[in-house]
């Protein structure tokens, strides 16, 4: 079929690529010293850094300079004001990677409201759960509005209309007028925005942040990674997660950091994208992922022995990694795959944090690399060791000391605290906490105390560094005993065929009282006795790892649920299955 293509004549000069915004500027680096979020964006509007946004292929379709950002984040405040919108109104958004996320996110800020960013769809659910998700979280936040992409158009609209909210398509809204308007002056201590933290989109939490918690956390973020001149990011990250959107956007504004961006989908269908644009921007040194982005790179990598030939990794000085359990296997296969092209071990910087302390809590000294200690397994189950069973060790990840400004506690159940090496509750304070959740008061009471908030994660300090070991509220007790669910996960991913992702284990309670563990692995085979030779594998896995006679479930691919962020939610999964939606396969006894 010919195209009614118009193509250049052959003496017809080629349209010039787009320059990405420069790594260096003249003006001064100034580390998130700022009031406000807003003013942030007025400082690095005077100099000619910004973002960089990416095709799929890792090609600069659009440059996007803090300047350009900031005329647009204005005449955006002022279609806002034009419409009615007052200071602390809540205006949703869909947080999709691209200069109209930017822009909106940063007017509504000038507008004196709070943006509220929403996820994208994920590729498990379909659009009636997508619809439901959307819906929940509006009535949370009670925006006045949801402004969102024409792509996913009619889900949106028809989630603003369940939840009585206005809904707008973004490229509808950049059409509207934007008369000259007087912007409200923000306080620091006036809330900047709401971020919904990762886990049960049923019962939602919108975590408020005000300017100050938020520029004391990127100035503590920029200070314990040392960015400094010659420092560039690149990020796929999505921005409707607290390391995407405070991390990778909101402090490379307050910091003055180049970025490069390539969208999630993009890099979930092309991971390799993401160090093939590490590499061809030669000034990238800042680059942040959960293990599991390691871990896909290195799996699709496997043992291609053109690895020096394709990549440059030699100049990524700091490697973040945080928002999930850190493993130090994967950490190691990444090494192995990667050296070739220069990437370097000491280049890991593990990290902590949550939503509810804005971002950071703990971050690992930039050149210490992944450092573990190993620890005893009854040490972590709080069981009493037993003669008759070899000792087993557990490797825990060393995620650094506390953020400038933050104070870590480990805490037994009734708030006292702990010793050196004794694993308890995490508790922090500092002034990036949270002010509360939005509405609820009772979640609110139930972590945050005298100002120290209830991470909800258990851990351990030594030496002045935090070892995270898991998360309380995913502990399965059995007779007493303790049981981390990513323990019998790996478990089962050492076995061939699985990977991370595909297991989740967490605690049911059996029709005579007892609680027992279940097990839900995601099975790719359709041959029936292969099922059933699988099920006693794993079955017979667990059982040499743990000690336990577990429920072994085989479920079809992309069953298991996940979190906003990508991280396997355990918690939703044992909903899921216990209310019959999440359908194993049949098999025989």
């Amino acid at each position: 079929m010919d195209l009614d293509v118009k193509r250049p004549e052959s003496n017809e000069a080629a349209p010039a690529s787009p320059a990405p915004t420069p790594t260096d500027d003249s003006l001064p680096r100034r580390y998130a010293d700022f009031a406000t979020l807003g003013e942030a964006l007025d400082y690095a509007a005077r100099g000619v850094r910004g973002l960089n946004f990416h095709t799929p292929r890792g090609e600069l379709a659009r440059a996007y300079p803090f300047s350009e950002l900031r005329e647009d984040a204005l005449k955006q405040a002022r279609r806002l004001i034009a419409g009615g919108t007052q200071p602390d109104d809540r205006i949703a958004l869909i947080a999709e990677t691209g200069p109209e996320f930017a822009s909106l996110f940063f007017g509504v800020i000038y507008a004196g409201a709070w943006p509220v960013p929403l996820p994208l769809p994920t590729s498990f659910g379909g659009a009636q759960s997508y619809i439901d998700q959307l819906k929940v979280q509006l009535n949370s936040c009670d925006p006045t509005m949801l402004i969102y992409p024409p792509e996913i158009g009619a889900m949106c609209a028809e989630a603003a209309r369940q939840a009585g909210t206005e809904g707008i398509d973004w490229s509808e809204f950049v059409t509207r007028d934007a008369p000259e308007a007087e912007l409200p002056q923000a306080d620091t201590d006036d809330i900047a925005y709401l971020q919904y933290s990762s886990g049960s989109t049923r019962f939602p939490h919108g975590v408020a942040i005000t300017h100050h918690a938020l520029l004391n956390n990127l100035a503590a973020h920029s200070h314990g990674m040392h960015v400094g001149d010659g420092d560039r990011c690149v990020s796929w990250l999505p921005w409707y997660h607290d390391m995407g959107l405070v991390g990778c956007l909101l402090s490379i504004v307050a910091n003055q950091v180049s970025t490069d961006y390539l969208k999630t989908e993009d890099f979930a269908r092309r991971p390799l994208a993401w160090l093939d644009l590490i590499s061809r921007n030669q000034g990238t040194t800042l680059s942040y992922s959960p293990t599991f982005g390691y871990d896909i790179c290195a799996r699709r990598i496997g043992s291609q022995s053109h690895v020096a030939d394709r990549f440059d990794l030699s100049r990524w000085r700091v490697a973040g990694n945080g928002a999930d359990m850190i493993r130090p296997d994967v950490m190691q296969s990444f090494v192995d795959a990667f050296a070739d092209a220069g990437f370097k071990a000491s280049a890991f910087l593990p990290s902590y944090g949550l939503a509810e302390a804005t971002l950071a809590v703990s971050i690992m000294p930039p050149g210490e690399g992944i450092v573990v200690e190993l620890v005893e397994e009854t040490q972590l189950s709080g069981s009493a060791s037993r003669a008759d069973r070899p000792q087993r060790f557990r490797a825990i990840v060393n995620c650094g000391k506390p953020a400038r400004d933050m104070a870590i506690e480990i805490r037994e159940e009734d708030g006292t605290p702990l010793p050196e090496k004794a694993i308890g509750k995490v508790w922090c304070k500092g002034p990036s906490v949270m002010v509360g959740y939005f509405r609820d008061p009772e979640s609110t009471d139930a972590c945050l105390v005298d100002g120290w908030l209830d991470t909800g994660d258990m851990g351990y300090m030594s030496d002045g560094y935090i070892y995270v070991v898991g998360r309380a509220k995913d502990m399965i007790i059995i007779n007493g005993k303790n049981h981390w669910p990513q323990d019998i996960e790996w478990a089962v991913e050492q076995l061939p065929g699985f990977k991370q992702g595909d297991i989740a284990a967490f605690a049911i309670t059996t029709p005579g009282g007892e609680e027992t563990p279940a097990v839900l692995v995601q099975c790719r085979t359709s041959d029936e006795k292969e099922r059933l030779r699988l099920r006693e594998e794993i079955r017979e896995r667990v059982r040499s790892v743990t000690g336990m006679n577990c429920v072994i479930e085989l479920v079809p691919p992309r069953t298991l649920p996940r979190t906003s962020s990508g991280k396997l939610s355990r918690a939703k999964a044992r909903n899921l299955y216990l209310n019959g939606e999440i359908k194993p396969y049949a098999l025989a006894a």
